[in-house]
């Protein structure tokens, strides 16, 4: 079978609160999106991630903070907390990404879905934010390379800037970053005129939105626009920051993007270039159209 579908009950365990849009309920939305093509996917359980895998991104004083967080339960800022399991939760979604590398540098499959959380690309190097507290997307880079996969390219369809995957590959030629999302919106980064600096000057693509684009704004961008970028970039892995919040019913945001749309992106994504592709989960946060979202994604997956 040449699709993963990678996760763990762990990550149901990060609880921010029963108010909180981040819920445990995400996953079991990819749960049961799973489960509707499970005769169809590899299941992988993923390893938890250990303090050098984490320290590829993030230094020693972020990680230890975000373990006294979780053993305290307490709040990183008015959007990010943490529970008793949190720390534990989020080594798991990270070690999602070195189980989907190491299933496809070993060749058991084509292409992997990481159904995690909590998400991860708002996180910087040194600094858990918006809902994220370490970078899961920007360790499996890093730990990609580490397994062979010289040039990476970061495909974040999020309907918010991922400003911390931006931030730590902002000087890295190797890694290229590419965002679609609204503007205005949190965290308030991702201008086109942001394009990386030193040898990643050149590597970094923003594509803001205005609020209320929908199918017809954002298609094209990934049929036309990535499809170009990825041949002049030559990547040799593909990892995709999957952030369901642009769908229309989401309530955190404004696009207008249908669940057909969803599926439009995916396979145009998966048709962008010659590389291997990793999903991993970000945003998304009215849980129907999350689970539609993540089923038309899959299927995709399959059928590519």
């Amino acid at each position: 079978m040449k699709t993963a579908y990678i996760s763990d009950s762990l990550c149901l365990k990060h609880d921010p609160g029963p108010w909180h849009p981040e819920s445990p309920e995400r996953l079991r939305a990819a749960e049961r999106a799973a489960s509707r093509l499970k005769e169809r996917l590899t299941f992988l359980s993923p390893p938890r991630a250990g303090e050098a895998i984490l320290s590829l991104v993030h230094p020693g004083v972020h990680i230890e903070r975000i373990r006294e967080a979780s053993m305290a339960e307490e709040a990183i800022d008015g959007d990010t907390v943490c529970s008793r399991d949190s720390f534990d939760a989020a080594c798991m979604a990270v070690g999602s990404g070195v189980a989907a590398i190491d299933a496809i540098a070993a060749k058991r499959v084509e292409t992997a879905f990481c159904a995690v959380r909590p998400p991860g690309h708002h996180a910087t190097a040194s600094e858990a934010m918006g809902f994220c507290l370490f970078n899961n997307i920007a360790i499996a880079a890093r730990y990609a390379q580490k397994s062979g996969f010289a040039r990476i390219a970061i495909v974040d369809f999020d309907v918010h800037h991922g400003n911390g995957t931006q931030e730590i590959f902002w000087e890295d030629g190797t890694v290229l970053y590419f965002s679609t999302h609204q503007s205005p919106a949190y965290p308030g980064t991702g201008r086109r005129e942001e394009r990386g600096a030193g040898a990643s000057e050149g590597t970094i693509f923003n594509f803001p939105l205005s609020p209320g684009s929908g199918d017809e704004a954002i298609i094209p961008i990934y049929e036309e626009a990535l499809p170009r970028i990825l041949e002049a970039f030559e990547p040799d892995l593909l990892l995709v920051s999957a952030g369901y919040d642009l769908h229309r019913d989401d309530p955190l945001a404004q696009l207008n993007v249908t669940t057909a749309g969803v599926g439009s992106i995916v396979r145009a994504i998966l048709q962008s270039c010659e590389a291997p592709v990793i999903f991993m989960l970000e945003g998304g946060y009215d849980i129907r159209a999350l689970e539609a979202s993540l089923f038309v994604t899959l299927e995709a997956m399959l059928e590519a």
